[in-house]
């Protein structure tokens, strides 16, 4: 197959994709959204003069970095753009995909004059350093690799605005489930079990499995007792040995796991504790509303719920890699936020749109085919689709297509017509 036919149906799919965003935006915007989608695939980076170079314009470059950063200081983009990102995910969110909730960051430990920087915590080191907080939205099916990034938000503490962490995570929530309604299971890690947190959770009817710290307070049998007193008294019937993958080694766990059914102090609701060994000295206990039985499949969909968020690590290094993530720079406050979500959303075209609609199955393949990685293509074949929608948009090097005269949805056969050999 011709190399350009490939990039010309590519960048089709580009315009297509960002014309789906942009209903909400005037015209000048629609066409910076656009502009910003494949720059940043383009490119593999968030710094403005490298989109800038991938848009191939024939005006100095330091008149289209004026533009985009012009644009990108919109206030409430960044907002607008989350919200249409989880409705296009929306479609594959079922009654049981995961909704994994993680609270990253972003550090910057040798910046000085970018905004409000804060003090976090580095996630590869455990360092505190300069930075900014994030927290990502990811749907997945229980042990399984197909991601679909919904939400992608970025704080500081310092900012003027700031309310607290807890804000920021149920604004995310919020913004996910109005697109996906109840549908859904959320996962969060230690701090999901904060009362700041569970209590809406709970008031919100939503369906939850949370990490459970041992000093956590819970009623069982009408008496409040420390949640590590409960799990040490826990029966753990079922049993189970799974295999993690961490830098290309495998390592066995072999778990045993079981379940009572408790409560929360001055609440109602019936919750239960699940508690599981295998990973350490202490057990991993889990608190969850999701009805409980004996039962080992039913009580397995909680703990292995749970471990899918492993999977969700991959994708969101994934999207911090593949767009260069942490290399932000620019120094106002709105265009930081912005700029995040627009990284989510050509993390999303890769991902979501190109990596695992099947009616793009074929050029998702040669796109594929296009990444300049040894070893072959991996299991998580994000990275790969990334590599390869970089280096065929930088070999065609004529930038996005500008839009067509009369917006009207493409035929998904055409493009299967179109590749053929």
């Amino acid at each position: 197959m011709h190399h350009s036919r490939i990039a010309h149906t590519l960048r089709e799919q580009f315009q297509d994709f960002a014309d789906s965003l942009s209903s909400r935006l005037s015209k000048p915007m629609a066409r910076f959204l656009r502009e910003m989608v494949y720059g940043i695939s383009a490119s593999s980076d968030v710094k403005l003069s490298n989109i800038g170079r991938a848009l191939q314009e024939e005006i100095p470059l330091k008149k289209t970095e004026e533009r985009l950063s012009r644009n990108l200081q919109q206030e409430g983009l960044g907002q607008m753009l989350n919200e249409e990102i989880a409705r296009s995910g929306a479609r594959r969110i079922h009654a049981d995909t995961l909704l994994i909730i993680d609270p990253s960051d972003i550090h910057k430990p040798y910046a000085e004059k970018m905004p409000y920087l804060a003090r976090v915590r580095d996630g590869s080191t455990g360092e505190i350093v300069n930075g900014y907080w994030t927290c990502f939205v990811v749907g997945c099916e229980s042990q399984s690799r197909r991601m679909t990034p919904v939400h992608l938000s970025l704080w500081s503490a310092e900012a003027p605005e700031f309310e607290s962490e807890n804000h920021e995570i149920l604004n995310a929530v919020d913004t996910v489930r109005s697109a996906v309604g109840g549908r859904g299971i959320w996962v969060m890690d230690r701090g999901g079990d904060r009362g700041k947190l569970i209590r809406p959770f709970l008031e919100r009817e939503m369906r939850f499995i949370v990490r459970l710290v041992g000093n956590r307070n819970l009623l069982a049998h009408g008496h409040e007792v420390l949640a590590e007193r409960l799990a040490e008294g826990c029966q753990l019937p079922y049993a189970e040995t799974i295999v993690k993958e961490d830098h290309g080694k495998e390592k066995c766990f072999h778990l045993e796991f079981g379940f009572r059914p408790v409560k929360l102090p001055g609440r109602d609701e019936q919750l239960f504790l699940v508690v599981v060994t295998g990973f350490g000295k202490e057990p991993m206990m889990l608190l969850t509303n999701l009805p409980m039985r004996k039962n080992r499949e039913v009580l397995w969909q909680v703990v292995a719920g749970y471990l899918s968020r492993w999977l969700v690590e991959e994708t969101i290094r994934f999207i911090k890699q593949s767009y260069n993530l942490e290399d932000l720079r620019v120094l106002d406050y709105d265009r930081l936020k912005n700029m995040v979500v627009l990284v989510l959303a050509a993390a999303f075209f890769a991902a979501v749109r190109l990596g695992e609609d099947l009616k793009l199955a074929v050029l998702s393949h040669h796109v594929t085919r296009l990444a300049k990685r040894f070893f072959g293509v991996p299991d998580f074949h994000y990275y790969a689709l990334a590599d390869g929608i970089a280096n065929l948009l930088a070999w065609c090097a004529k930038g996005p297509l500008n839009p067509r005269p009369t917006r009207s949805p493409a035929d998904p056969q055409q493009f299967l017509f179109s590749l053929s050999p």
